[in-house]
């Protein structure tokens, strides 16, 4: 349907959504809404020259193409408003590219998007490559009803949209339907029955999240984990304290807030069409946050005097005594794009001087530290904000792999004040800890009435025994929700059939709906990749190596996934082809350090020893804090009859305090007999080692025989 007919009949929804950066998220590339200077101007970065011009009222682009060289690409669509504005171009086979380089709407300057070394020509993270590709990684979000239609057979995209940007049907779904309920007649003037579902934060969260997409055609009113399946918090995504750190948008922090669980949602403070607040400065908190309970919160109290400088210690009016300022800080991302943290903390600066997480105080006080903040903040309100329960401790132990960490998760799991999201997160960090057998914890949580906790259990099951994982998670492969369906079916994958028992039939459904996300991102290399390993668990040997295979077609520079093949390969026994295959990585990314040492070991398994020690060595100058590529190097040269050569470099490497390192030095040492150096590293492991008596032995017995001489 054409998305103008809406403005038929609801011109001020439509004239407030017009000013939007909703409405502005992709246009038709034209004198109106190119914002870029492409008046012959000029923009080089680590020695790649672009320039912008126009032509005939078309705007063109010349710059690195796929190959290397340099190519003119025609601007077809505009992407986003502001801070910036990116750039759309086809380079064939559907493909619409979103440039590197945008243009910066506030100092009206072109930058580059990248970090550090550019990638190169065609590479995944080239503006030429799958990272940067509209149809793969940008469709979602920025055009009403968009379809990637990928075409695996040929590797091109035939893809639509109804319309070019966010529009009406976006948020309101298909409306042929309500305009032909408007326009028969039947229908009352309050026309009771708009035969279009109720709009909720659901339909926000679709985009405004990290997650990952599991089936096509998500409409309002459907269930946000039917359809997605969000990233839980990671240490790679988020501070131990849950503050955001990669770009993660706004569903996990908000999840995890008071607000979120006493029924907040995003239209209590946006304005639904134009997606401006609804009141300025500390206003649009003071809706709720006032000396009045507001009826709506019957189980809760948000009352109080907080807009005051009783509260803030700040003046009134100023920029600290900003509500938002301090309980939701901003992170910039893509470089000129503030986003507010949406968990509604409170500042922490002593967690900031132990843990390192950000916290807003010295945030905007740049000039200050951490432990200056947290003297201001006893002077403030005394020292009983530092007893305040916070999950930073928990989950740094668990992001450090401390074991002891566990205990302080399992607390998280069970409490019920916390968000779901939390609980989940906990959960799935347990597993990751090592020692402690959690597999209780985990059978419990898959029973929890929150939907996150039950997919963190489901995560978490991966890391347990296989032979553990049927008992703990079995009754999830008929979860209500399909994202913990798909995660179960996942990790249950290397479960024999017979075992299933009448978990069999909800297992089939469920690898449905897992085959139903592999298809809907059959153009995501590493969904290929992963589909592959569950293949791989079902004995399905062919149809793995296809899907790996695959994986490579989608993304022939991406290392991981040849690496992967070649594991695919050792496991399988064809040790010429995974050490074919790590080669062939290697070609593409040579300074990369984890595939000279699988390729080290696939030459091990072809008893190429020289070779893989070459390897081996490589690995070790490209990562020279790795111990466990020193060992492995120091265990090849002994191997190869080099122990003495062995020796040498463990003695210069046992500098660093490794107790690997020491301990196979220490072996060696007693080997060749040079009993004075196997005394040196047997006492460093002791103080590494301090309740170790076998090494407290072993220092005596060489003391002796070194002055028995």
């Amino acid at each position: 349907m054409d998305e103008k007919t809406c403005a038929s009949c609801h011109a001020d929804q439509a004239a407030a959504f017009s000013k939007s950066h909703h409405a502005k998220a992709m246009a038709l590339a034209d004198d109106e809404t190119v914002r870029g200077d492409f008046d012959n101007s000029r923009f080089e970065h680590d020695g790649v020259v672009t320039t912008f011009t126009r032509r005939d009222g078309r705007f063109f682009v010349n710059t690195e193409d796929a190959d290397g060289g340099e190519g003119e690409f025609e601007v077809k669509y505009t992407f986003a408003y502001e801070p910036l504005q990116q750039y759309l171009v086809e380079i064939g086979g559907g493909r619409l590219q979103a440039l590197d380089i945008a243009w910066d709407t506030a100092r009206r300057q072109w930058f580059w998007l990248g970090d550090g070394t550019p990638a190169k020509p065609g590479s995944t993270y080239h503006w030429t490559g799958p990272f940067y590709r509209w149809n793969r990684t940008c469709i979602d979000c920025h055009s009403t009803d968009p379809q990637a239609k990928f075409q695996p057979q040929t590797n091109e995209y035939k893809s639509t949209y109804v319309a070019t940007s966010i529009g009406c049907q976006s948020c309101h779904g298909p409306g042929a339907k309500h305009v032909a309920s408007a326009r028969s007649g039947n229908a009352s003037s309050s026309m009771p029955n708009t035969s279009l579902p109720k709009v909720d934060a659901g339909i926000c969260f679709a985009c405004h999240a990290r997650r990952t997409r599991l089936l096509d055609g998500y409409q309002p009113g459907k269930p946000f984990l039917d359809y997605f399946s969000p990233a839980l918090l990671r240490p790679d995504l988020y501070f131990p304290d849950g503050q955001i750190l990669d770009e993660v948008f706004e569903y996990g922090s908000f999840q995890q807030s008071k607000m979120a669980r006493a029924g907040v949602t995003c239209l209590d403070c946006h304005r639904p069409h134009d997606a401006g607040l609804k009141a300025e400065g500390n206003a649009l908190c003071t809706q709720c946050h006032a000396e009045t309970r507001p009826e709506r919160f019957t189980d809760q109290d948000p009352s109080g005097l907080f807009d005051t400088p009783a509260h803030t210690p700040h003046q009134a009016g100023s920029t600290g005594a900003q509500c938002v300022n301090c309980h939701m800080p901003e992170r910039t991302y893509m470089k000129v794009d503030p986003r507010r943290d949406h968990s509604f903390v409170i500042p922490r600066p002593d967690l900031s001087a132990t843990l390192g997480t950000p916290n807003a105080c010295t945030t905007c006080h740049v000039d200050r530290t951490n432990d200056w903040a947290a003297e201001k903040m006893d002077n403030w309100y005394g020292t009983q904000w530092r007893k305040r329960a916070s999950i930073a401790d928990a989950f740094t132990g668990a992001a450090n792999g401390d074991g002891a960490a566990v205990e302080a998760l399992r607390d998280l799991v069970g409490d019920q004040t916390q968000a779901g999201i939390v609980r989940g997160s906990a959960i799935a960090a347990m597993s990751g800890t090592g020692g402690a057998d959690i597999t209780a914890d985990i059978q419990t949580a898959a029973t929890d009435a929150d939907p996150l906790v039950r997919l963190g259990a489901a995560e978490a099951a991966g890391n347990i025994p296989p032979e553990q994982r049927l008992d703990a998670i079995g009754k999830l492969l008929g979860d209500q929700t399909r994202a913990v369906r798909v995660a179960a079916a996942n990790v249950l994958a290397g479960t024999p059939p017979h075992l299933f028992g009448d978990q069999q039939v909800n297992f089939e459904a469920a690898v449905a709906d897992l085959r139903a996300y592999v298809e809907t991102n059959a153009d995501v290399a590493e969904t290929q990749s992963s589909y592959g390993f569950f293949l791989f668990a079902r004995q399905r040997t062919a149809e793995a190596e296809a899907a790996f295979r695959r994986a490579i077609s989608l993304d022939p520079t991406l290392e991981a996934m040849r690496i992967n093949l070649a594991e695919f390969y050792r496991a399988t026994g064809q040790n010429d082809r995974s050490e074919q295959t790590y080669a062939e990585a290697i070609g593409m990314a040579p300074e990369r350090a984890d595939l000279r040492y699988g390729h080290a070991l696939s030459l091990v398994r072809n008893q190429a020893l020289a070779e893989a020690i070459t390897e081996l060595a490589e690995a070790v100058r490209l990562d020279p804090q790795n111990s466990r590529y020193k060992t492995t190097l120091a265990v090849a040269l002994d191997s190869a009859g080099r122990t003495e050569e062995a020796l040498d470099r463990l003695d210069g490497w046992a500098a660093g305090g490794d107790a690997d390192v020491i301990g196979l030095a220490l072996q060696y040492s007693l080997e060749l007999r040079r009993l004075p150096e196997a005394l040196r590293h047997a006492e460093d492991l002791a103080r590494l080692r301090p309740e170790d008596q076998q090494i407290s032995g072993l220092i005596g017995q060489l003391k002796q025989a070194i002055n028995g001489k």
